[in-house]
């Protein structure tokens, strides 16, 4: 008679890590659509090219699937368009991980782009927290003003619910300084959000949430 103790369990499927969330204000319409288990694919128009540029940086290089569609107050400039998608891409990233079993939560990464080199350290935390620090050699990339970079960050933190340091290590061409950053945030990102096969179905904290 064969033991039922030797008989191997069969794995739970893995939740879809997908959301999908709108934001709706005076001066941004905004949807966003993510899969943390994507394979980079991205649709974006905030109506912002380098912005744009960006986002494709962090689906590209964090095997995020990203949509990401913005009707924004751009005859003002592109202050409310940048930190509203940064918002509401951070409520869906919140959405998407759920309680955060079973992720390795820690991330880092240093990505270079010829002169410049960016370094990025993320913490599914629960607690939100930006450090940055990139001293831009410009005031703005293609019509993007690179304080935005500042305002984007705080608004993901601050609904996704993650601490974030950012550092720009080196750099003289503002948009490989960005370029870095947002490289380096996806990185980062993907190694904290990847599943820790030796912490399957925990909480990796010892307070026992998120």
């Amino acid at each position: 008679m064969t033991s039922s103790a030797l008989v191997p369990s069969t794995p739970e499927p893995c939740a879809d890590r997908i959301a999908e969330v709108s934001r709706n204000t005076a001066e941004t319409r905004i949807s966003v659509r993510v899969n943390l288990d994507g394979t980079g694919v991205a649709h974006l128009h905030t109506g912002i090219g380098f912005f744009d540029h960006m986002l494709d940086q962090i689906a590209r290089h964090g095997l995020i699937d990203l949509d990401v569609d913005c009707d924004g107050d751009l005859h003002i400039d592109g202050h409310h368009t940048v930190e509203d998608v940064g918002i509401t891409l951070g409520q869906a990233f919140a959405r998407a991980v759920g309680d955060k079993k079973g992720i390795c939560r820690y991330g880092h990464a240093y990505v270079p782009l010829d002169e410049a080199l960016s370094r990025v350290v993320v913490d599914f935390s629960g607690r939100p927290g930006l450090h940055l620090h990139i001293p831009f050699t410009a005031a703005s990339i293609g019509g993007f003003d690179t304080q935005l970079t500042y305002e984007f960050f705080q608004g993901f933190v601050n609904h996704a619910g993650v601490t974030v340091h950012i550092d720009n290590l080196k750099g003289i061409n503002a948009h490989h300084q960005c370029e870095t950053v947002f490289k380096a945030f996806a990185r980062a990102l993907r190694a904290a959000l990847a599943r820790d096969p030796r912490a399957a179905g925990t909480i990796p904290s010892t307070k026992g949430s998120l």
